[in-house]
Protein backbone atom coordinates (compact mmCIF):
# COMPACT_ATOMS: atom_id res chain seq x y z
CA UNK A 1 0.00 0.00 0.00
CA UNK A 2 1.76 3.60 -0.85
CA UNK A 3 1.45 6.33 1.25
CA UNK A 4 -1.23 8.41 0.16
CA UNK A 5 -3.72 5.38 0.09
CA UNK A 6 -2.31 4.71 3.52
CA UNK A 7 -3.33 7.81 4.84
CA UNK A 8 -6.54 7.46 3.05
CA UNK A 9 -7.74 4.34 4.85
CA UNK A 10 -6.58 5.82 8.52
CA UNK A 11 -9.21 8.93 7.80
CA UNK A 12 -12.20 7.00 6.97
CA UNK A 13 -11.88 5.82 10.97
CA UNK A 14 -13.97 7.98 13.43
CA UNK A 15 -11.46 8.22 16.26
CA UNK A 16 -12.70 11.67 17.63
CA UNK A 17 -11.45 11.79 21.49
CA UNK A 18 -14.03 12.74 24.33
CA UNK A 19 -12.93 14.80 27.30
CA UNK A 20 -16.18 14.00 29.33
CA UNK A 21 -16.23 10.01 28.80
CA UNK A 22 -14.04 9.31 31.76
CA UNK A 23 -12.60 6.30 29.95
CA UNK A 24 -9.11 5.35 28.01
CA UNK A 25 -9.58 5.60 25.11
CA UNK A 26 -12.49 8.27 25.56
CA UNK A 27 -14.24 6.53 22.00
CA UNK A 28 -14.27 3.15 21.15
CA UNK A 29 -13.07 4.14 17.55
CA UNK A 30 -9.85 4.78 18.83
CA UNK A 31 -9.42 1.17 19.79
CA UNK A 32 -11.24 -0.28 16.13
CA UNK A 33 -8.07 1.74 14.84
CA UNK A 34 -5.66 0.68 16.72
CA UNK A 35 -6.99 -2.77 16.06
CA UNK A 36 -6.80 -2.26 12.30
CA UNK A 37 -3.04 -1.56 13.05
CA UNK A 38 -2.26 -4.36 14.81
CA UNK A 39 -3.25 -6.55 11.93
CA UNK A 40 -1.72 -4.22 9.45
CA UNK A 41 1.99 -4.46 11.36
CA UNK A 42 1.84 -7.81 12.11
CA UNK A 43 1.44 -8.38 7.62
CA UNK A 44 4.64 -6.16 7.38
CA UNK A 45 6.35 -8.38 9.80
CA UNK A 46 7.10 -5.86 12.51
CA UNK A 47 7.57 -7.95 15.78
CA UNK A 48 6.57 -7.23 19.17
CA UNK A 49 3.18 -6.32 18.58
CA UNK A 50 1.10 -5.54 21.51
CA UNK A 51 -2.23 -3.23 22.42
CA UNK A 52 -3.19 -2.79 25.82
CA UNK A 53 -6.09 -2.56 28.05
CA UNK A 54 -5.46 1.26 27.67
CA UNK A 55 -5.38 1.37 23.46
CA UNK A 56 -1.43 1.78 23.80
CA UNK A 57 0.01 0.19 20.67
CA UNK A 58 3.60 -0.95 20.49
CA UNK A 59 5.70 -2.63 18.39
CA UNK A 60 8.93 -3.23 16.99
CA UNK A 61 11.27 -3.52 13.82
CA UNK A 62 13.93 -4.87 14.87
CA UNK A 63 18.02 -4.16 13.41
CA UNK A 64 19.17 -5.76 10.76
CA UNK A 65 23.35 -4.63 11.56
CA UNK A 66 25.22 -5.66 14.29
CA UNK A 67 26.20 -2.13 15.51
CA UNK A 68 25.84 -0.96 18.38
CA UNK A 69 22.78 1.26 17.82
CA UNK A 70 21.15 3.20 20.29
CA UNK A 71 16.99 2.05 20.58
CA UNK A 72 14.91 4.85 19.41
CA UNK A 73 11.04 5.33 18.78
CA UNK A 74 8.80 6.81 16.54
CA UNK A 75 5.18 8.15 18.30
CA UNK A 76 2.00 9.61 16.85
CA UNK A 77 -1.85 9.67 18.04
CA UNK A 78 -4.78 7.61 17.08
CA UNK A 79 -7.49 10.54 17.75
CA UNK A 80 -8.79 13.25 15.72
CA UNK A 81 -9.46 16.74 17.48
CA UNK A 82 -13.27 16.99 19.37
CA UNK A 83 -13.76 19.98 17.87
CA UNK A 84 -15.62 18.87 14.81
CA UNK A 85 -16.47 15.97 13.50
CA UNK A 86 -14.08 13.10 12.28
CA UNK A 87 -16.63 10.64 10.96
CA UNK A 88 -17.25 9.77 7.45
CA UNK A 89 -14.81 12.25 6.54
CA UNK A 90 -13.97 12.28 2.21
CA UNK A 91 -10.89 13.52 1.26
CA UNK A 92 -10.20 14.32 -2.07
CA UNK A 93 -6.70 15.18 -3.77
CA UNK A 94 -6.68 18.28 -5.90
CA UNK A 95 -3.90 19.12 -7.69
CA UNK A 96 -3.41 22.82 -6.99
CA UNK A 97 -2.66 24.95 -9.62
CA UNK A 98 -3.98 28.60 -7.42
CA UNK A 99 -6.55 30.35 -6.52
CA UNK A 100 -9.75 29.03 -4.36
CA UNK A 101 -10.26 25.23 -3.67
CA UNK A 102 -14.24 25.09 -3.47
CA UNK A 103 -14.53 22.37 -0.46
CA UNK A 104 -18.33 22.64 -0.34
CA UNK A 105 -20.50 24.62 -2.63
CA UNK A 106 -23.78 23.11 -1.04
CA UNK A 107 -22.15 25.50 2.64
CA UNK A 108 -20.40 27.52 0.48
CA UNK A 109 -17.22 26.51 2.24
CA UNK A 110 -13.96 27.79 -0.03
CA UNK A 111 -9.90 27.02 1.00
CA UNK A 112 -8.89 30.30 -0.01
CA UNK A 113 -5.40 31.99 -0.35
CA UNK A 114 -6.95 34.83 0.59
CA UNK A 115 -7.50 33.54 4.30
CA UNK A 116 -4.43 30.85 4.21
CA UNK A 117 -1.35 32.32 1.83
CA UNK A 118 0.88 29.51 2.66
CA UNK A 119 -1.38 27.70 0.09
CA UNK A 120 0.84 29.37 -2.92
CA UNK A 121 3.86 27.66 -1.61
CA UNK A 122 2.02 24.03 -2.39
CA UNK A 123 0.95 25.41 -6.62
CA UNK A 124 2.00 22.43 -8.54
CA UNK A 125 1.17 19.86 -6.00
CA UNK A 126 -1.29 17.43 -4.88
CA UNK A 127 -3.16 18.56 -1.42
CA UNK A 128 -5.63 16.05 0.27
CA UNK A 129 -8.72 18.37 1.38
CA UNK A 130 -11.93 17.93 3.11
CA UNK A 131 -15.29 18.06 2.07
CA UNK A 132 -15.76 20.95 3.93
CA UNK A 133 -18.23 19.30 6.45
CA UNK A 134 -15.69 17.49 8.53
CA UNK A 135 -12.20 17.80 9.87
CA UNK A 136 -9.51 15.86 7.55
CA UNK A 137 -7.48 13.80 9.93
CA UNK A 138 -3.88 14.73 9.52
CA UNK A 139 -3.76 15.15 12.62
CA UNK A 140 -2.13 12.84 13.56
CA UNK A 141 -3.36 10.35 11.15
CA UNK A 142 -0.57 11.56 8.76
CA UNK A 143 1.64 10.72 11.64
CA UNK A 144 0.45 7.22 11.82
CA UNK A 145 0.93 6.71 8.00
CA UNK A 146 5.03 8.16 7.64
CA UNK A 147 5.81 5.84 10.48
CA UNK A 148 4.19 2.88 9.15
CA UNK A 149 5.22 3.72 5.64
CA UNK A 150 8.47 4.31 6.87
CA UNK A 151 8.93 0.88 8.52
CA UNK A 152 7.48 -0.86 5.80
CA UNK A 153 10.23 1.40 3.33
CA UNK A 154 13.09 0.17 5.53
CA UNK A 155 11.66 -3.60 5.51
CA UNK A 156 12.12 -3.69 1.77
CA UNK A 157 15.26 -2.09 1.56
CA UNK A 158 17.60 -3.91 3.77
CA UNK A 159 20.43 -2.35 2.63
CA UNK A 160 19.99 0.36 4.95
CA UNK A 161 21.35 -0.65 8.03
CA UNK A 162 19.34 0.44 11.04
CA UNK A 163 19.38 -0.50 15.28
CA UNK A 164 16.33 -1.57 16.95
CA UNK A 165 13.34 0.57 16.12
CA UNK A 166 10.15 1.30 18.55
CA UNK A 167 6.96 2.58 16.91
CA UNK A 168 3.49 3.83 19.18
CA UNK A 169 0.21 4.78 18.73
CA UNK A 170 -1.25 6.33 21.54
CA UNK A 171 -5.20 7.46 22.65
CA UNK A 172 -6.42 10.49 23.19
CA UNK A 173 -3.52 13.51 23.00
CA UNK A 174 -6.14 15.37 21.92
CA UNK A 175 -7.65 16.19 25.39
CA UNK A 176 -4.32 16.49 26.63
CA UNK A 177 -4.36 12.38 27.74
CA UNK A 178 -1.85 10.62 25.58
CA UNK A 179 0.54 10.27 28.15
CA UNK A 180 -1.54 9.27 31.02
CA UNK A 181 -0.98 5.53 30.40
CA UNK A 182 2.17 5.38 28.42
CA UNK A 183 4.67 2.54 29.60
CA UNK A 184 7.88 4.22 29.24
CA UNK A 185 10.14 1.14 30.87
CA UNK A 186 8.03 -1.10 28.10
CA UNK A 187 9.08 1.42 25.02
CA UNK A 188 12.44 1.29 26.12
CA UNK A 189 14.08 3.59 23.65
CA UNK A 190 16.64 6.15 24.81
CA UNK A 191 14.61 8.72 23.06
CA UNK A 192 11.92 9.38 20.30
CA UNK A 193 10.04 11.63 17.97
CA UNK A 194 6.75 12.57 17.85
CA UNK A 195 5.41 12.36 14.34
CA UNK A 196 2.70 15.11 14.59
CA UNK A 197 4.05 18.60 13.85
CA UNK A 198 2.37 20.75 10.99
CA UNK A 199 3.90 22.20 8.10
CA UNK A 200 6.57 21.01 6.08
CA UNK A 201 9.86 21.18 7.46
CA UNK A 202 8.62 21.49 11.32
CA UNK A 203 11.65 20.36 14.54
CA UNK A 204 9.91 21.21 17.37
CA UNK A 205 11.78 20.97 21.02
CA UNK A 206 9.68 23.68 22.87
CA UNK A 207 6.23 24.06 23.82
CA UNK A 208 3.97 25.93 26.09
CA UNK A 209 3.52 25.00 29.83
CA UNK A 210 -0.38 24.55 29.86
CA UNK A 211 -2.75 24.59 32.77
CA UNK A 212 -6.60 23.90 33.05
CA UNK A 213 -8.51 26.28 35.35
CA UNK A 214 -12.52 26.34 35.64
CA UNK A 215 -14.37 28.89 37.43
CA UNK A 216 -17.53 28.36 39.29
CA UNK A 217 -19.96 31.10 40.45
CA UNK A 218 -22.81 30.43 42.81
CA UNK A 219 -25.95 33.38 42.60
CA UNK A 220 -29.10 33.68 44.55
CA UNK A 221 -32.15 33.83 42.27
CA UNK A 222 -34.85 35.80 43.46
CA UNK A 223 -38.33 36.44 41.88
CA UNK A 224 -36.86 39.82 39.58
CA UNK A 225 -39.78 41.60 40.94
CA UNK A 226 -38.55 41.56 44.67
CA UNK A 227 -35.06 40.99 43.74
CA UNK A 228 -33.67 44.29 44.67
CA UNK A 229 -30.33 44.26 46.97
CA UNK A 230 -31.19 40.42 47.16
CA UNK A 231 -30.52 38.69 43.99
CA UNK A 232 -26.66 37.92 42.72
CA UNK A 233 -26.87 36.45 39.70
CA UNK A 234 -23.75 34.84 38.71
CA UNK A 235 -23.82 34.98 34.77
CA UNK A 236 -22.91 38.84 35.67
CA UNK A 237 -20.60 37.75 38.18
CA UNK A 238 -18.85 35.35 35.06
CA UNK A 239 -18.98 38.31 32.75
CA UNK A 240 -17.23 40.59 35.53
CA UNK A 241 -14.42 38.11 35.57
CA UNK A 242 -13.76 37.41 32.07
CA UNK A 243 -13.26 40.99 32.23
CA UNK A 244 -10.64 41.39 34.36
CA UNK A 245 -8.53 38.69 32.70
CA UNK A 246 -6.11 41.07 30.20
CA UNK A 247 -7.59 41.40 27.14
CA UNK A 248 -4.10 41.81 24.96
CA UNK A 249 -3.34 38.08 26.45
CA UNK A 250 -5.64 36.24 24.47
CA UNK A 251 -4.77 33.60 21.40
CA UNK A 252 -5.88 36.62 19.06
CA UNK A 253 -3.66 38.63 20.07
CA UNK A 254 -0.71 36.66 20.78
CA UNK A 255 1.95 34.69 18.56
CA UNK A 256 5.38 33.19 18.66
CA UNK A 257 6.78 32.90 22.83
CA UNK A 258 3.50 34.95 23.85
CA UNK A 259 1.12 33.36 26.11
CA UNK A 260 -2.26 33.63 26.84
CA UNK A 261 -5.50 32.70 28.68
CA UNK A 262 -8.15 31.29 26.42
CA UNK A 263 -11.87 30.78 27.36
CA UNK A 264 -12.88 27.42 25.96
CA UNK A 265 -16.06 27.48 27.33
CA UNK A 266 -18.68 29.07 29.18
CA UNK A 267 -21.98 27.93 30.61
CA UNK A 268 -24.49 30.15 32.94
CA UNK A 269 -27.70 31.08 34.54
CA UNK A 270 -28.82 33.03 37.37
CA UNK A 271 -28.00 30.04 40.10
CA UNK A 272 -24.65 28.96 38.80
CA UNK A 273 -21.98 30.02 35.95
CA UNK A 274 -18.88 28.80 34.94
CA UNK A 275 -15.74 30.10 32.78
CA UNK A 276 -13.27 27.38 31.83
CA UNK A 277 -9.74 28.41 31.01
CA UNK A 278 -7.10 27.08 29.35
CA UNK A 279 -3.40 28.58 30.29
CA UNK A 280 -0.48 29.10 28.49
CA UNK A 281 3.28 30.01 28.63
CA UNK A 282 6.61 28.97 26.83
CA UNK A 283 8.36 30.73 30.14
CA UNK A 284 7.78 28.79 33.62
CA UNK A 285 8.00 31.96 35.61
CA UNK A 286 5.64 33.75 33.56
CA UNK A 287 3.42 30.55 33.23
CA UNK A 288 3.16 30.70 37.19
CA UNK A 289 2.17 34.03 37.88
CA UNK A 290 -0.95 33.84 35.43
CA UNK A 291 -1.98 31.14 37.73
CA UNK A 292 -1.28 33.42 40.53
CA UNK A 293 -3.52 36.29 38.33
CA UNK A 294 -6.08 33.65 38.08
CA UNK A 295 -6.35 32.73 42.07
CA UNK A 296 -6.14 36.42 42.90
CA UNK A 297 -8.90 37.36 40.86
CA UNK A 298 -11.13 34.27 42.39
CA UNK A 299 -9.97 36.26 45.94
CA UNK A 300 -11.05 39.56 44.60
CA UNK A 301 -14.29 38.58 43.59
CA UNK A 302 -14.97 36.64 47.05
CA UNK A 303 -13.91 39.99 48.47
CA UNK A 304 -16.94 41.62 46.56
CA UNK A 305 -19.28 38.91 46.85
CA UNK A 306 -18.35 36.50 49.62
CA UNK A 307 -18.83 32.67 49.16
CA UNK A 308 -19.30 32.89 45.46
CA UNK A 309 -16.70 32.13 43.79
CA UNK A 310 -14.76 28.95 43.74
CA UNK A 311 -11.41 27.82 41.56
CA UNK A 312 -10.33 24.07 39.98
CA UNK A 313 -7.12 24.32 38.49
CA UNK A 314 -4.70 21.54 37.51
CA UNK A 315 -1.05 21.59 35.39
CA UNK A 316 -1.71 19.96 32.41
CA UNK A 317 1.99 19.51 30.94
CA UNK A 318 4.93 21.58 30.88
CA UNK A 319 8.07 23.08 28.49
CA UNK A 320 9.97 19.91 27.27
CA UNK A 321 13.09 22.09 26.33
CA UNK A 322 14.32 21.75 30.29
CA UNK A 323 14.66 18.03 29.17
CA UNK A 324 15.78 17.81 25.65
CA UNK A 325 17.97 20.50 25.14
CA UNK A 326 20.55 18.96 27.70
CA UNK A 327 20.82 15.93 24.84
CA UNK A 328 20.55 18.73 22.19
CA UNK A 329 22.38 15.82 19.79
CA UNK A 330 18.19 14.32 19.15
CA UNK A 331 17.59 17.42 17.71
CA UNK A 332 21.11 17.62 15.50
CA UNK A 333 20.16 13.98 14.31
CA UNK A 334 16.39 15.05 12.78
CA UNK A 335 17.97 18.21 11.84
CA UNK A 336 20.55 16.81 9.26
CA UNK A 337 17.82 14.26 8.21
CA UNK A 338 15.65 16.78 7.47
CA UNK A 339 18.16 18.71 5.18
CA UNK A 340 19.38 15.12 3.80
CA UNK A 341 16.13 14.56 2.04
CA UNK A 342 16.27 18.06 1.24
CA UNK A 343 13.77 19.76 3.73
CA UNK A 344 14.62 23.09 5.08
CA UNK A 345 14.43 22.72 8.64
CA UNK A 346 12.37 24.79 11.20
CA UNK A 347 13.00 25.06 14.42
CA UNK A 348 10.17 27.02 16.40
CA UNK A 349 8.31 26.71 19.63
CA UNK A 350 4.91 24.97 19.15
CA UNK A 351 2.44 26.77 20.55
CA UNK A 352 0.41 23.91 22.18
CA UNK A 353 1.90 20.86 23.33
CA UNK A 354 2.42 16.86 22.03
CA UNK A 355 2.41 14.03 23.92
CA UNK A 356 5.96 14.62 23.60
CA UNK A 357 5.91 17.06 26.10
CA UNK A 358 4.55 15.02 28.76
CA UNK A 359 7.11 11.98 27.66
CA UNK A 360 10.12 14.12 28.02
CA UNK A 361 9.30 14.10 31.39
CA UNK A 362 8.78 10.90 32.34
CA UNK A 363 12.20 9.87 31.31
CA UNK A 364 11.72 9.58 27.10
CA UNK A 365 13.01 12.70 25.27
CA UNK A 366 10.53 13.22 22.68
CA UNK A 367 10.77 16.60 20.11
CA UNK A 368 8.41 16.98 17.25
CA UNK A 369 8.84 16.69 13.76
CA UNK A 370 6.35 17.26 11.09
CA UNK A 371 3.99 15.38 9.45
CA UNK A 372 2.91 18.03 6.67
CA UNK A 373 -1.09 19.27 7.59
CA UNK A 374 -2.08 22.99 7.45
CA UNK A 375 -5.14 23.90 9.74
CA UNK A 376 -5.72 21.23 11.71
CA UNK A 377 -8.75 20.53 13.95
CA UNK A 378 -11.22 22.14 11.42
CA UNK A 379 -12.76 21.55 8.14
CA UNK A 380 -10.25 23.79 6.10
CA UNK A 381 -7.15 21.13 7.18
CA UNK A 382 -5.36 19.89 3.97
CA UNK A 383 -2.10 17.75 3.82
CA UNK A 384 -0.11 18.34 1.01
CA UNK A 385 1.03 14.66 -0.24
CA UNK A 386 4.78 16.03 -1.00
CA UNK A 387 5.25 17.18 2.59
CA UNK A 388 3.57 13.63 3.75
CA UNK A 389 5.84 11.89 1.85
CA UNK A 390 9.19 13.69 3.07
CA UNK A 391 8.01 12.93 6.91
CA UNK A 392 7.99 9.16 6.27
CA UNK A 393 11.63 10.26 3.90
CA UNK A 394 12.88 12.21 7.26
CA UNK A 395 12.26 9.10 9.52
CA UNK A 396 13.80 6.82 7.54
CA UNK A 397 16.95 9.05 7.08
CA UNK A 398 16.65 9.41 11.03
CA UNK A 399 17.55 5.70 11.44
CA UNK A 400 20.15 5.50 8.82
CA UNK A 401 22.11 8.21 9.94
CA UNK A 402 22.18 7.04 13.49
CA UNK A 403 23.70 3.87 12.37
CA UNK A 404 26.01 5.72 10.23
CA UNK A 405 27.06 7.49 13.14
CA UNK A 406 27.12 4.81 15.32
Amino acid sequence: MNLTDRFLKYVSFDTKSNETSGTTPSTPGQRVLAEALVEELEALGLEEVTLDDNCYLMATLPANTTKQVPVIGFIAHLDTSPDLSGKDVHPRIVHYEGGDIALSEEENVVLSPGMFPEMTDYIGQDLIVTDGTTLLGADDKGGIAAIVSAMEYLINHPEIEHGKIRIAFTPDEEIGQGADHFDVEKFGCEWAYTIDGGQIGELEYENFNAAGAKVIFKGLNVHPGTAKDKMVNASLLAVKFASWLPGHQRPEHTTGYEGFYHLIHMSGSVEEATLSYIIRDHDRKLFEQKKELIQALVGQMNMQYPGTTTLEMRDQYYNMREMVEPKKYIIDLAFEAMTAVGVTPIVKPIRGGTDGSRLSFMGLPCPNIFAGGHNFHGRYEYLPVKSLEKSMETIVKITEILTQQS
